[in-house]
Parts: C-alpha cells; sequence; structure tokens
C-alpha cells in the first residue's frame, strides 16, 4: 500500500527506504518523497523501542514471495545491518538509522472535519480523471476542496473538462478551500475501505493530513489560486438528450475508432428522436455512423466532441441513463445523471471541439 509513495529516482538516497520505527510493541512503517508520506502501523512482538530505514524495493520483492508466516527481524545499528529469518531461510540487508530519515510535517494551527471513507473514496474516483498533467498549470494538477457549514463540494478541470462533485450530508462546519495533488489522492483511492469508516482531515495552509483505521497519509498541498470554475459552466441549456449510459457509451466507443487520431473527434447530429453519431479520419479514408433512438427535447443541433473525454464522463455517470444538455455548438454542453443520488450533485461539462463540413 505505502510503496506507492517511493519514486524511482528520490533527491535524496533515503528515500528509497522504509522507516521501521518500533514503540512500545508497534510498529510504524513509513514511506515518503518529501511531499506525500504515508504511514500504516501493526502490532509486533518487540524486545525494544529503535527506528530503523531499510530498503523499500528488496524488502517488498522478499515479502510478496513468500508464503504467509511469522518474520523475526535483528536489527544491528552500530553495523546498519538488518537481517530478515523465515521458515527456509534468511535475509541480510544493508539499513540506515532513523533518525536520517525525514520528519512526518505537521499541520499545526490548522483546521479539522470528518467523512466517511467510500464517500471520500467515491469523491476522489469521479474527479481524479479529469485533472490536468501539465506541469505549467500546476493549480489544474490536482482537485480542489471547497469546504462550507453545511457542504463539501470537489472540482477537477483540465481545461477541457470539468468535474464537480458535492454532498450536502457532509457538513464540514468551516468556510475554507484547498487542492490535493494527484499523487496523495490516487494513494488515498486505493488504500481507503469502501464502508463508513471515519476518516479525519487536518488542514492547514500547507499541508493536509488525512486518518483512517491503521493509515495515515500526509501531503503538501498545491499552493496556488483555483481558476474561476463557476464562470465557465453554462447555466441556460434548451436543448436535452437523454440516452441510456451504456448504449450510448458503446455507440461512442465504436464510432470513435475512426476518428482521427490526434483530435479523437466525434460528431453528434440531434434531430427530432434520432442521435446520429459519426466519425471520421480523412487522412485514412475511414469513417462510421450509427442511429440512436432517443429522447431529446429543443432544436435540431450538431455539436464536435473530443470522442476519449466524452466517452470516460459518461463512464464516470451513475445510474442507467445519462442527460446531455447543450445549448450552441460553441458552447460546453453539460452531462448529468438523469436521476441524482440522496444527498449527491455531480456535474460534468466537456468542450466542444469546431466542426469542418463533410
Amino acid at each position: 500500500m505505502i510503496d506507492g509513495v517511493v519514486v524511482s529516482k528520490p533527491i535524496i538516497p533515503i528515500l528509497n527506504n522504509f522507516l521501521f520505527d518500533i514503540k512500545d510493541g508497534e510498529l510504524k512503517i513509513s514511506a515518503t518523497d518529501l511531499e506525500t508520506t504515508m504511514t500504516t502501523s501493526i502490532k509486533v512482538d518487540a524486545k525494544e523501542d529503535l527506528a530503523i530505514a531499510i530498503p523499500s524495493r528488496t524488502t517488498l520483492d522478499l515479502l510478496k514471495s513468500l508464503p504467509d508466516q511469522p518474520l523475526a527481524f535483528s536489527v544491528n545499528l552500530e553495523k546498519g545491518a538488518v537481517e530478515i529469518k523465515y521458515d527456509a531461510g534468511r535475509f541480510k540487508l544493508t539499513a540506515q538509522k532513523g533518525d536520517e530519515f525525514p520528519k512526518n510535517p505537521g499541520v499545526d494551527g490548522g483546521q479539522k472535519f470528518t467523512i466517511p471513507a467510500k464517500v471520500l473514496q467515491k469523491a476522489i474516483t469521479k474527479t481524479v480523471f479529469a485533472t490536468s498533467s501539465d506541469e505549467l498549470r500546476l493549480n489544474l494538477t490536482g482537485v480542489l476542496v471547497q469546504l462550507s457549514a453545511n457542504d463539501i463540494t470537489f472540482v477537477a478541470t483540465d481545461a477541457n473538462r470539468l468535474v464537480r462533485f458535492n454532498r450536502s450530508d457532509i457538513k464540514p462546519g468551516v468556510e475554507d478551500s484547498f487542492i490535493l495533488p494527484k499523487k496523495a489522492l490516487n494513494l488515498l483511492k486505493a488504500s481507503l475501505p469502501n464502508d463508513d469508516t471515519e476518516v479525519t482531515i487536518d488542514f492547514n495552509k500547507s499541508n493536509a493530513h488525512f486518518m483512517f483505521g491503521d493509515v495515515t497519509l500526509v501531503c503538501r498541498l498545491i499552493d496556488e489560486k483555483y481558476p474561476d470554475y463557476k464562470a465557465v459552466i453554462p447555466q441556460d441549456n434548451p436543448n436535452k438528450l437523454l440516452m441510456d449510459r451504456n448504449e450510448f457509451a458503446m455507440s461512442v466507443k465504436r464510432v470513435s475508432i475512426t476518428s482521427n487520431k490526434t483530435t479523437h473527434q466525434i460528431r453528434l447530429k440531434l434531430a427530432g428522436s434520432e442521435l446520429t453519431i459519426s466519425a471520421e479520419d480523412i487522412d485514412f479514408e475511414n469513417e462510421a455512423q450509427e442511429k440512436l433512438k432517443c429522447q431529446y427535447e429543443g432544436e435540431d443541433l450538431e455539436i464536435g466532441f473530443n470522442s476519449k473525454y466524452l466517452a470516460e464522463m459518461i463512464g464516470a455517470v451513475d445510474g442507467t441513463e445519462v442527460r446531455l444538455e447543450m445549448s450552441q455548438p460553441n458552447r460546453a454542453g453539460v452531462l448529468l445523471p438523469a436521476v441524482a443520488e440522496e444527498n449527491e450533485h455531480i456535474l460534468m461539462l466537456v468542450m466542444p471541439m469546431m466542426l469542418n463540413s463533410y
């Protein structure tokens, strides 16, 4: 679980290690890349308290290769060595003193709130895929978390698409906001249990601290200003398409096979109760078209989208039906579940692409 924190080429060599910290019969294992630190703890039978850093990759490779069995660790701090004994043999590894391992950053002077693990996991799943990978736009590489007395909102955008996920049943009781980095979010998504385990989140202007079960994760926040995302969400969308979610997603996926491999552009043409999805790649003379029955209210409309973005967002909507609301071919389309879940509001926005005449 915590091995996801370790990077292949760390800034300082000791970051290639796990910190084993034993106190009062409890072993805390930590990993850090200086931006994100993750710790888990287990009860052990130990004769004394100590802290030592041991190679993460070698230790993991050994543990993964062994069947479930007791392990005995012998530590020699003077020689900088640790020996791991098991039923059939032993391993001896070079180790470093634990006090050389970077200390966990604190969150002094911060604020605190709680959220069920499955709600946080869902919020991350529904938003993190829409973050940007462009390091020149650092503010868009993370998820904005907006807190108020009565609800919590998660927002992600890469300037081509946007997701806003709101829960009105989570009441942080504080007015604040911060941007969580993508790496920490993906580690949390993989580690959080899908149940009502309470996650306590402490945060200040620099760091956020997540605590659940026997796991803690501390990450440095992205110190940037998030754009005014509300300004790009169109409010008046008179053209409304209602579709079976799976049928819509599969049609977009099939037709996109013939789309241009650079633009991934597909065309949606709406007229009456019929949706025509088409794509072409002029360079290779490939094209495809599908006609689907749909429920549509509004004027006849032809609009282009990036098929990768559209398919990914349709797949991220819950429920059997999805609603796509549009105004004009040059305005963003708004994707919503046909039926909203109780206390949950999700909105997805995808920017259009300029269409060329066939």
